[in-house]
This record gives C-alpha cells, structure tokens and sequence, in this order.
C-alpha cells in the first residue's frame, strides 16, 4: 500500500474529522460507481465514528448501483434541493470525491462553494481545482475509491473496515475500470482488492449486481444501438453511436440502461476509438459526450478540446450546449484533428 499523505496532512486530516460534527459528502453530476463508491465508503466511515453525516448528490444514478449499502439515503440535489442546501450549509467538513472541478456539480455549484464546512478533496482526474482547504489528488490511480484504500490504510481504518464499506470501495474500483479491463495495470491496485476481500467482500456478487443485471429494455437497446445506430469509420478505426431522448422513450428505456453501451463496438478489431454522444434527459440542447478508447489514444486530450469534459486517457466525458446534429459535426471535427493518431 502507498503512503499518500505526509506526517503533517496525516495529523491535519485526522483534526479535520475529530473536530466535525456534521459531515456531508458531495460527488460530481450523473454519479458513477466510483462516484457513489467513495461517497458512501465515507459516509459508512463517518458515521461509525458518531458523525451525523449525508450523501448529497447532484442528480440521479444509475439503477443499477441502486444495491449498493447506503444508497437509498443518499439525498438528490435536484429533488430535495432544500434539504440539501441546508446540509451543506450546516456541515463542519465537506469531502468531496471524484470530482476535480466545482463546476461538474452544475446547479448545485453554488452550495458547495458557500458550504463553510472544511472541504476535503479526494480525486483521480488531472488539474484540479484550488476550492478545498485540502487536497489528495493522484491522477496515476484508476480510480479515486483506490485513493480512499491507501488513505484509509495509512489511517488505520481499512484493516478493521466493516463489510458495507469495503463493497462500497470495491465497486467504484471495478466500474471505473470496465471490470478491471483497463487502467488497472499498477500491481498495487490488486493489493487494494486483496485487502477488501479480506474484509469479506464477494466480488463475484457486486460483477453480476453491476455488470449482469440488465432490464429487457436494456436488452433492446443494446441490439439497437449495434444494428440501427452504429457508425464505423473502418479507415479511422473509429465508432459513433447516437441517442435521442425521443429514442429512450421509444425503447423503454430507464436511468443506467446506456451504462457501458459505449465500450461494446471496442470489440470490433482494429477499433481504437468509441463514442456516444445522447441527449440530456433533464436538459434541452445538452448533448453528453461519452469517450472510450484502446492503448495510447487520449479520450481526455480529445475531450478537453472539444467537448468541454475531461478524464482520462482510455475513458473520457463532456458536454455540448447545441442540437444532436451540431454536436456529431462537432465529434467528426475532433476524428478528423486526429486522423493521423487514429489511422
């Protein structure tokens, strides 16, 4: 395991908790695994320590993480703004986790900047913003649930972690990795697992919650996403899929169905490049970029310049202000700036 903090941010972090009464921890909009993951380890953490603690997140998640222990009292910004304001606004510390940037919040930008609680951020994307009194920022590590096993090591509270928080860590490694199938080559990664299994986490059960639960109208979709919608550029061995929120209500289809339909046309040899990009289903004229690529093509290079998102070098995201058609003009724009990577 990996000593991330010093001596001084060690003592500085632990007086951060012992002083705190409230707690609060916050993620980025449209939580993923590793999202929830890290939110809810700590929020298990926190109040096994006596802490009034809350998960405030700025909108939905997926179904499918709807299992995971803790996430039925996580609060939704967007349905109980209120509450959530209150909280935050109440909080003595705030940790807020995968997420580098304020602005990933969106509506809930300005709560979280005014909480005067204690921020402390945990994170694994590169530049991140200087908004939190203390900062743990590994970008090299696939997932910030791996920063939360080295800290919590280092802290002394992954050796005696109780079941539902080593779930909770355990799944935002393996979703924010495809299942350990990329970024997840660090040798230190399987010890993290180790140390959870030790703590009696079924790893086998969490794969099927997550990667084998699939509703019919997911079924659909996926066989309509490969035959109706799938683009293939063979010369630019690139894939672009599309999803109109005209077509979600066609299919059936609910929160969580799209979730990893981006990494299928991958399977295709040769592909090095797969891209979703759907309309936002709370947002008019809001197009999600969804990026995923093989070996060394930069998803968060491409994403960054183009579709003001980020993340990272195999798996990256953004967001477009404009109409479905713009923003495929937009993404063949960005294939043809890398035609020369991509052939």
């Amino acid at each position: 395991m990996e000593k991330l903090l010093s001596e001084v941010q060690l003592a500085e972090l632990r007086k951060m908790i012992d002083d705190a009464r409230r707690v609060v921890c916050v993620c980025h909009v449209n939580p993923d695994g590793d999202a929830l993951g890290s939110t809810l380890a700590l929020w298990h953490w926190m109040r096994s320590m006596g802490k009034e603690c809350s998960v405030v997140v700025p909108n939905c998640f997926p179904d499918f993480l709807a299992w995971m222990p803790g996430a039925s009292e996580i609060i939704r910004y967007d349905k109980r703004k209120a509450e959530a304001e209150q909280i935050m606004g109440e909080a003595d510390l705030m940790w807020v986790c995968d997420l580098n940037c304020s602005k990933r919040v969106l509506e809930m930008e300005n709560a979280l900047l005014g909480s005067p609680a204690c921020k402390v951020m945990v994170d694994h994307h590169q530049d991140p913003d200087d908004f939190c009194n203390m900062v743990i920022s590994e970008p090299q590590m696939c997932a910030t649930c791996e920063i939360l096993c080295h800290v919590l090591y280092q802290m002394g509270v992954l050796q005696e972690a109780g079941l539902d928080m080593a779930v909770c860590l355990y799944t935002g490694m393996m979703t924010d990795t495809g299942a350990f199938t990329y970024n997840s080559s660090r040798p230190v990664i399987f010890d993290c697992i180790c140390r959870l299994l030790e703590r009696g986490v079924d790893k086998d059960r969490i794969y099927r919650n997550v990667m084998w639960t699939a509703t019919p109208a997911r079924m659909r979709l996926i066989g309509y996403m490969l035959y109706v919608k799938m683009e293939v550029q063979k010369g630019l061995h690139t894939s672009l899929m599309t999803l109109t929120n005209a077509e979600r209500r066609m299919l059936g289809i609910k929160n969580g169905d799209t979730e990893g339909v981006v990494n299928l046309p991958l399977q295709i040899s040769g592909m090095r490049l797969s891209a979703l990009l759907s309309e936002d289903t709370e947002h008019r004229n809001v197009v999600r970029i969804s990026l995923r690529s093989v070996d060394d093509f930069p998803c968060n290079e491409m994403s960054a310049r183009f579709f003001n998102g980020g993340g990272h070098m195999n798996a990256a995201g953004g967001r477009l202000e404009c109409s479905m058609d713009e923003a495929v003009k937009r993404f063949h724009e960005a294939v043809k700036s890398y035609e020369a990577l991509l052939k």
